[in-house]
This record gives structure tokens, C-alpha cells and sequence, in this order.
């Protein structure tokens, strides 16, 4: 009788489950935010959406379950459910479409330019691309409550998505440097 544990798929932990999670609670946030606009439900289940962010990091390393999968998932999500809500908050009107344009072209560049040294595992996540998605995470989240129940501070959370906006910019422009200063021979 053998006393080894079989060794499980890279892919099968918590953290990635959770992120996996993030992703699927992206289609009601999203449906509800479009539907009928921010109320208290998809206030909340936006901040479900994005703490599952910071606990996915968290359970990954408390729980030595990192893996390939989840560093290269959680980005994934994170774009991903970051385009979906910005686009619904721009459908009810309180974004303007021009927060989305500039995401989704730092989005196209970055992922161009390091896009494939990124996925090889050549470069990580900055600390301006952690405070970044930190930012943006909150500007939503305090859009959509603001939008619920307080739509005079509004024009002030605008502000705090715009930082997040130039943040990311400016990660984005770090994650291609980053690429391109990998030596060809290590590509």
C-alpha cells in the first residue's frame, strides 16, 4: 500500500476557483447594473466580485496554491470582469465611453507587445499594476454605489477612476519595457 498523495492538477486549487467564481458572478453584476441600473443587490455583488480578487492572491499564498494557472487566470479575469463592468456602467451612463477606449487600447498594447513573455512567465505583475487594479476595482465599486445612492459625488469617484485609468497606462507601458528587456536568448 502506497502512503503517497497522488499530486494534483496545477490547475485544481482554491484561489483558482474563486477566480473562476469571479468570472461567472461578472454575468449577473453586469445584467443587473445594465437592467435596472445600481441598487443595493448589485452594489453588492460587485463588492463580492472584487474582493474575490484581493482573497484569491491571499488563499493562494497562505495556502501554498500558487500556480501557472492562477497567474496567468487571475490577470485574465481580472480584464476581463473589468471590461464587462466598465462597459455596463458606461451603458447606464455613468461612465463615459472614453474610460473604456482608453482601458481596452493599454489592454491591446501591453498584451501585443508582452503578451507572449508575459504567458512564457518572463515578466510579473508590477507593484504600479497591484495599485492599479486595486484603483480601478474601487472607482467601480464606488461608482456603482454612488450611482445607488449618491449620485452628487459622482463627478468626485470620476476622479479616482481616471487615476486608475493613468495607472494603468502606466503599467501597461512598464509591462511592455519589462518585455523587451528580456535578453532574445532567454526568449
Amino acid at each position: 500500500m502506497s502512503t503517497e498523495r497522488p499530486v494534483r492538477p496545477d490547475w485544481v486549487t482554491i484561489p483558482n476557483a474563486l477566480t473562476l467564481l469571479r468570472l461567472v458572478l461578472l454575468l449577473p453584476v453586469c445584467w443587473m447594473l445594465v437592467d435596472k441600473g445600481p441598487d443595493a443587490l448589485s452594489v453588492i455583488l460587485l463588492l463580492v466580485w472584487a474582493s474575490t480578487d484581493w482573497l484569491d492572491g491571499m488563499l493562494a499564498r497562505r495556502l501554498h496554491q500558487t500556480s501557472r494557472t492562477g497567474e496567468i487566470l487571475d490577470p485574465v479575469a481580472d480584464r476581463i470582469g473589468l471590461i464587462g463592468i466598465v462597459v455596463s456602467l458606461a451603458l447606464t451612463g455613468l461612465l463615459p465611453w472614453s474610460v473604456l477606449l482608453v482601458i481596452a487600447a493599454g489592454d491591446v498594447v501591453a498584451t501585443a507587445l508582452a503578451g507572449r513573455e508575459a504567458m512564457r512567465g518572463g515578466i510579473g505583475v508590477s507593484r504600479i499594476g497591484k495599485v492599479r487594479t486595486a484603483v480601478l476595482m474601487s472607482a467601480v465599486l464606488l461608482l456603482a454605489a454612488a450611482g445607488a445612492w449618491a449620485p452628487g459625488v459622482v463627478p468626485a469617484v470620476l476622479v479616482l477612476m481616471w487615476i486608475g485609468v493613468a495607472l494603468h497606462l502606466l503599467a501597461s507601458i512598464g509591462y511592455v519595457v519589462s518585455a523587451r528587456s528580456v535578453p532574445a536568448d532567454a526568449r
